[in-house]
């Protein structure tokens, strides 16, 4: 069965080709074409875009849950449920995040994870992320201090012959054998983050001979500039900014990142280096209200205030709310970011993070159909996963 996409402002990675169509079949993107193109072929459905944007569909590797479920924890079903709440931002591909946990509950994450990848879901489930557990007690943050733990055979092994699902985990380098850890997950293909480290510039450095080639949510859970005595000591934030082999993963809600931080990390990593991330909690892509509160399932209590999600006594950041689209629209609207770049960011960049890019993260002939139709707002009407409309707005 084709689908034609027509009368649309097709984006791409060197900007927007007005008046476009995308003709789409067997869950394959076949060709880009002018409108007027392909309008005879009487087989295909066809779903008028009436002048909006055509967008390769949003990818987040890392978001711990969605609509009101998060990953730890939870039953195949879930997982599906959370991928369904996403994809009404334009979310077609997605790496389902664990937290710091003891083994035993992360492995059985892991097993439903895979389990959700054998069902009918809204987004692409690539995999998983495991977020630690081996990540600095000093940069815990919202990870529990207790399931923290250090790099071992035992325990690295546990975790990584469970599946060869594992795309992507972050972890701080300069904890014991956390360069060993590094080197292991280079070995098997899995992209190392650093991760809730207080690795300082030159230890930071050093990950990247190390396996490590990005930063997990820059500077939040990153070791920045401080003192000691007389001397300044850099750290994870100014190597993550300075190093053009690191990308970044960045929660653009416009909370954890004030718009003069957005323009300096785009200033800093470009176009091509920054990767859009939700690092969504339970309520993220929900219709949860101020001051209500959630208990994770590791014990951490969290509340909705301003617009984000808090530890209880409202001084540290606990996760965010975001969805996909609503990261593109602030890094155009706050960060000034030209559209086709910030959707770049939200797409084809995480691909490329997770070694996917071959069959997603743009739109080109041969590439798997994961499209998301939004208007001049970035308010996304269509969603549309490996060829198969999964969310529309009854309008379009």
């Amino acid at each position: 069965m084709k689908t034609w996409i027509f009368n649309g402002n097709v984006i791409t990675r060197d900007g927007v080709l007005r008046d476009r169509s995308v003709l789409v079949e067997d869950g394959k993107i076949l060709s880009l074409l002018k409108s007027g193109e392909g309008i005879g072929d009487t087989e295909a459905e066809k779903i008028d875009a009436k002048g909006m944007y055509i967008a390769p569909g949003f990818i987040d590797v890392h978001v711990h849950g969605g609509g009101g479920t998060e990953v730890m924890g939870a039953a195949p079903h879930e997982i599906v449920k959370i991928t369904d709440a996403h994809s009404r931002y334009g979310t077609t591909s997605i790496l389902p995040t664990t937290l710091a946990s003891p083994v035993k509950d992360l492995c059985e994450a892991m097993d439903a994870v895979k389990a959700a990848m054998e069902l009918p879901c809204c987004s692409n489930i690539l995999g998983v992320h495991l977020e630690g557990p081996f990540l600095s007690p000093v940069q815990a943050g919202a990870q529990k201090p207790e399931y923290i733990y250090t790099a071992n055979e035992e325990n690295v092994h546990a975790l990584l012959d469970r599946w060869d699902g594992v795309k992507l985990m972050g972890a701080a380098p300069e904890c014991e054998n956390g360069y060993w850890l590094g080197e292991e997950l280079r070995k098997r293909g899995i992209t190392a983050s650093v991760a809730h480290s207080n690795a300082t510039f030159d230890e930071t450095m050093c990950a990247l001979d190390h396996g490590y080639e990005d930063i997990t949510h820059l500077y939040s859970g990153c070791s920045v500039m401080h003192r000691v005595n007389a001397y300044r000591i850099a750290g994870v934030v100014e190597a993550g900014l300075y190093e053009d082999r690191f990308t970044a993963q960045v929660i653009a809600d416009g909370k954890h990142l004030p718009p003069a931080l957005l323009k300096l990390i785009y200033k800093c990593k470009g176009a091509d280096r920054i990767i859009l991330i939700t690092d969504g909690l339970a309520m993220s892509a929900s219709s949860i209200r101020e001051g209500e509160t959630y208990l994770q399932k590791n014990g951490v209590m969290t509340v909705m205030d301003d617009g984000v999600m808090k530890l209880m006594d409202r001084q540290a950041f606990a996760g965010s709310i975001a969805t996909m689209s609503g990261l593109v629209r602030n890094m155009v609207e706050l960060a000034g970011v030209p559209l086709c770049e910030a959707v770049r960011m939200a797409s084809e960049n995480p691909a490329k993070l997770v070694r996917v890019s071959e069959k997603k993260g743009s739109l080109e002939a041969g590439k798997d159909a994961d499209i998301v139709l939004f208007d001049e707002h970035i308010d996304v009407k269509l969603t549309m996963t490996s060829g198969r409309v999964v969310y529309r707005e009854d309008a379009v």
